[in-house]
């Protein structure tokens, strides 16, 4: 089996920098990432590629010799790529992996913007929910929720989470919800992935997180949210979700979870010259901000 092109990047920038650290630095990843890249590398070759001095590694006869080869083997990769690139016509198709929900619920109705500012775009849109071989699998950009470290993939930070707990407002009068911790009252909705997010904000309250484990389960905060709105129950979702229903008043806000360190990003390929990818993500940034402004006018 041959190793993924994200291992052989690792690998590549190691070799460069003698140094673990260096390279994750590089590649925009932590230093564990690099570690974990290099010995399946090893293990995959069933060779030794580095050892130990002192503190630092270096490369054995082994790792030089690949080294070498591969510096070349991926120099000529770009080579093909950005010729590649540099011959597409007008009408050029750009690939984009997204969460789904971010898709639906906030890209999709910006797209029109989009467009007029890239009229030439042809836009190919999936959705996915982890990390991949940008190159490998064909995407120019991808939306990603976390930390930045996607091994080969170049970060440009969009907005935090900023998430919220939400009701509709026939459900804030029935439980008569005047404050946050009146939310130890209403029925919960919770996300299958973020089990924990109602019983640490019940913490962050400084209230008693074990009534935050009742409710009922969903896979999708597109799920969440349409329950939320007919009356279901009260829910956490990032803000950027649910502007038009703060805004029409079909969901009402009642208090604010910690935020946490997840940040959203677009990621792109390093080493790949893009510049209809470029300005995609730039574009995207700059919605963001105005996003942001938005939803700091509905507080």
């Amino acid at each position: 089996m041959l190793p993924t092109l994200a291992v052989l990047r690792s690998f590549e920038a190691a070799a460069k920098h003698q140094s673990f650290t260096s390279a994750a630095k590089e590649l925009h990843v932590s230093q564990a990432v690099i570690s974990r890249q290099v010995r399946d590398l090893e293990k995959t070759l069933g060779l030794q590629l580095f050892r130990k001095q002192g503190r630092g590694v270096i490369l054995t006869i082994a790792g030089t010799a690949l080294a070498q080869d591969l510096h070349h083997g991926l120099e000529r990769l770009r080579d093909i790529i950005q010729k590649a690139q540099g011959s597409r016509p007008a009408g050029q198709a750009l690939s984009i992996a997204v969460l789904p929900t971010f898709s639906s619920r906030w890209l999709a109705p910006r797209l029109p913007r989009f467009r007029a500012a890239c009229p030439e775009a042809n836009l190919v849109i999936r959705s996915r929910s982890e990390p991949f071989d940008l190159v490998r699998e064909g995407f120019d950009v991808a939306i990603h929720f976390g930390t930045p470290e996607w091994i080969g993939g170049k970060h440009t930070t969009l907005c935090p989470e900023a998430p919220v707990a939400v009701a509709s407002p026939d459900m804030i009068e029935e439980f008569e919800i005047l404050s946050a911790e009146d939310a130890t009252r209403l029925p919960l909705l919770h996300l299958i992935s973020r089990r924990n997010a109602w019983p640490a904000y019940f913490e962050f309250l400084g209230l008693d997180p074990s009534p935050a484990n009742r409710g009922d389960f969903f896979d999708q905060f597109s799920a969440i949210i349409a329950a939320a709105i007919a009356n279901f129950g009260a829910a956490i979702v990032p803000s950027y979700l649910v502007e038009a229903e703060l805004a029409q008043g079909t969901l009402v806000p009642f208090g604010r979870p910690d935020p946490g360190a997840g940040m959203y990003y677009a990621v792109t390929p390093i080493g790949v010259e893009n510049d209809l990818a470029h300005e995609f993500c730039n574009w995207i940034r700059r919605e963001a901000k105005l996003s942001a402004k938005m939803r700091s006018a509905l507080n």
